[in-house]
């Protein structure tokens, strides 16, 4: 926890075949119980933003040898598995088109779990920006595709969400954990993937905070002011910047919204997740802001990648070798047998304690 660490999360095509799919719920759905009733809802959020148990468990449920199915599918099977359970925490979201229904998704379980509007619609804010967190303020050229929201009864969240880059062939999983300090100084409790890009803007990391900072003041600039800030660097007149200095040159992008500059001048935002919170404020406009902060203000922000650097069933691939449905059914009859007799244990114990009160006479004050 609270690392940004390595998995191997090669790009694999398939999809889940419906007899493993099956028994991946099953046994999703036994481990939940047993982690829930060991840890609680609490320690089961807290192993899931934990990017090894996240992997481990994928591999015990038989999916793919560390590959991108590893995120999206064991988060589906999560989500079939724990959603009926009634547990007192639901899953929302999921890859592709669904994910855009996790805003729907939220309000239906935060009603059924019985929260509040207000701390519903907090919920919602806080999906729709560690999306935009990891698909903007980290622009390491993963494009998020998949998100996965889970929330719990008293209202704590946790997302599970990864990103495709199509041009290196594998995928780059970010976990959010349940302990939140914002949304925009190293708001992930891990980032995993097998390979570190050379380059990449991050705007999370603590040594970014000068620039954000000057983001926020520039933003606040008439837009036409910034818009002639922003032309100056590339203009002829002018040498680069690794001409004299060594350094990368600072190319400006040109899909800049000016748009939603407008909206930031005139919203006047008191801090960067104010500013970045804004509809229209994507990646290309936090570039340009993070270049003329440094260009005008010498507030550099960070462009080292986030990154850092078991099967028990096999895989659906047959790597490292073909899944022994055997026994895995023979797991979840296990497992099932020991939950059933934990809880009908536990009954008798209270059954027992119910009697023993009975016996014993109630002391007067």
């Amino acid at each position: 926890m609270g690392s940004r660490a390595s998995a191997v999360l090669p790009l694999h095509g398939g999809r889940a075949p419906r007899w493993l799919f099956g028994r991946m719920v099953r046994l999703a759905a036994c481990i939940v119980e047993v982690v829930v009733g060991e840890f609680g809802v609490r320690g089961l959020l807290e192993r899931l933003s934990d990017p090894w148990f996240f992997q481990s468990l994928s591999c015990v449920l038989g999916y793919d040898w560390h590959s991108s199915g590893t995120t999206t599918v064991t988060c589906a099977a999560l989500k079939e598995a724990v959603n009926p359970l009634g547990l007192g925490v639901a899953f929302c979201g999921g890859k592709g088109k669904t994910s855009r229904k996790t805003p729907e998704q939220i309000n239906e379980h935060g009603e059924a779990l019985g929260l509040e509007s207000r701390r519903i619609e907090e919920l919602v804010y806080a999906s729709r920006m560690a999306a935009k967190v990891d698909n903007s303020l980290v622009q390491d050229g993963y494009q998020i595709y998949h998100h996965t929201f889970v929330l719990d009864e008293g209202g704590d969240w946790i997302v599970v969400q990864q990103g495709i880059n199509e041009g290196l062939g594998n995928a780059r999983r970010y976990h959010w954990g349940p302990e939140h300090g914002g949304f925009v100084e190293e708001p992930q409790s891990a980032i995993v993937c097998d390979s570190r890009l050379g380059e990449a803007l991050d705007m999370t990391a603590m040594e970014s905070g000068g620039s954000r900072g000057a983001c926020v003041d520039l933003a606040c600039e008439n837009p036409w002011r910034l818009r002639r800030m922003m032309a100056d660097p590339v203009a002829a007149r002018q040498s680069r910047l690794d001409g004299w200095s060594g350094r990368r040159c600072l190319v400006m992008p040109a899909g800049i919204n000016w748009g939603a500059m407008r909206d930031a001048y005139e919203f006047q935002p008191r801090g960067y997740e104010e500013l970045v919170g804004l509809r229209g404020v994507g990646p290309a406009t936090v570039r340009g802001l993070a270049l003329v902060a440094e260009l005008v203000y010498g507030e550099e922000a960070s462009w080292r990648d986030p990154v850092r650097f078991s099967f028990a069933f096999g895989g659906k691939d047959g790597v490292p070798f073909p899944v022994d449905q055997e026994a895995m059914d023979e797991a979840v009859e296990l497992l099932r047998t020991g939950i059933d007799s934990t809880l009908v244990k536990r009954e008798e114990r209270m059954r027992a304690m119910r009697r023993l009160r009975r016996c014993v006479p109630l002391i007067p004050e």
